[in-house]
């Protein structure tokens, strides 16, 4: 199902950056199609991630920090400025495989979670700590918490509290970490009213 989404959504998009081609040539808001130009980008890297939903990625030797470092700075453009990004990370690289563009979904789909649970006001801290064997990602809101009997619940499909959504997000999150990279994604810890904290753990070595 996934690789035939990516299969459809492709000839539309191909249609869309030939527009903006033709938009190009006529239009004289530079900024305006620049924008225009990195939705559709976008578009494209969304397609791209659908198409390996399904078969075993490739997973290559990335810098940890440089793909949370991308990955945040795209959302800062597409969230509120009352969201306060607190980045943590080390200051030495941290390499470890991953297939880079499965992994930055990851973190754009729980940093969009913690959005919702602060109700896009509030601050998301991301922390890159080294372990022995192990990298661990930790993601912090400052939001609504979840109760305990929620932990498991909030990564099986369809699981949302939004009124609209069909709450793929985290159990797509939960698919790539855990069948793709062998890795472990769960909730650390959470208080009612205080907020959430998502852990993902991955091994150095695969």
């Amino acid at each position: 199902m996934s690789k035939e989404t990516a299969h459809q959504l492709g000839t539309p998009i191909s249609s869309l950056m030939a527009w903006l081609e033709i938009m190009k040539s006529h239009s004289k808001d530079d900024e305006l199609l620049a924008e225009l130009e990195k939705d559709i980008v976008r578009l494209e890297k969304i397609t791209e991630r659908f198409s390996k939903i399904g078969s075993k990625p490739l997973l290559k030797k990335e810098n940890i920090q440089g793909i949370v470092n991308r990955t945040i700075k795209y959302l800062k453009t597409r969230t509120s400025d009352k969201v306060n990004y607190v980045l943590n990370l080390p200051a030495d690289e941290l390499i470890v495989p991953v297939n880079a563009e499965l992994f930055e979904w990851v973190i754009e789909n729980v940093c969009k979670n913690a959005i919702d649970a602060i109700d896009g006001s509030g601050k998301i801290s991301i922390t890159i700590s080294d372990h022995t064997q192990v990298v661990y990602i930790d993601i912090t809101d400052t939001g609504k918490g979840i109760p305990k009997s929620k932990y498991k619940t909030i990564f099986k499909p369809g699981y949302t509290t939004k009124e609209r959504g069909w709450g793929l997000g985290l159990s797509l999150s939960k698919r790539i970490v855990e069948e793709y990279h062998d890795g472990r994604i769960f909730v650390n810890e959470s208080e009612i009213g205080k907020g959430t904290k998502i852990r993902i753990v991955l091994k150095k070595n695969q």
